[in-house]
């Protein structure tokens, strides 16, 4: 019987479009720890990468070069074009790791009253991602009551 999706696909993946995926590709190992999956990658015509996909975590996230179906990188528009939301084991860790890999740093590592500690960086190219780590759980009323301040 046909698998639906098939083994090793994940039912939803996210394609991030880079000027240069191949430098992409080895910051994003070096600074996030996200190395380029094994026997993932498609080549063209003189090692041009038309797709591959990273490691994180438990799931991947496919690059491909800026163009490819309509897809724009935000250093030809100027603002990132998505952010993704990526939750890691040692926040405060991966922040330094980021920091010192040459990430730009849009916010660092600080508590969030839902529970999660995170920080924000940019890529190379200007791709918005959002680092979590869970440190507590807050209760559901805890939250309401803290988000009902925001419609005072």
């Amino acid at each position: 019987m046909v698998k639906n999706p098939p083994v090793g696909i994940q039912r939803i993946t996210v394609r991030i479009a880079y000027e240069n995926p191949k430098e992409a590709l080895q910051f994003l190992n070096d600074a996030f720890d996200f190395p380029e999956r094994k026997d993932s990658r498609l080549e063209g015509k003189g090692g041009s990468i038309i797709v591959t996909e990273i490691q994180v975590g438990d799931g991947y996230i496919m690059i491909g070069p800026a163009g490819s179906h309509s897809i724009a990188s935000p250093t030809s528009t100027g603002a990132p074009t998505e952010s993704l939301m990526i939750y890691v084991d040692d926040v405060d860790g991966h922040y330094e790791r980021a920091k010192s890999a040459g990430a730009e740093i849009v916010s660092p590592p600080a508590d969030q009253y839902w529970g999660d500690r995170r920080y924000e960086a940019k890529d190379t190219e200007g791709h918005l991602w959002f680092f979590h780590q869970r440190t507590r759980d807050v209760p559901r009323a805890e939250i309401d009551a803290f988000e009902a301040k925001f419609k005072e």
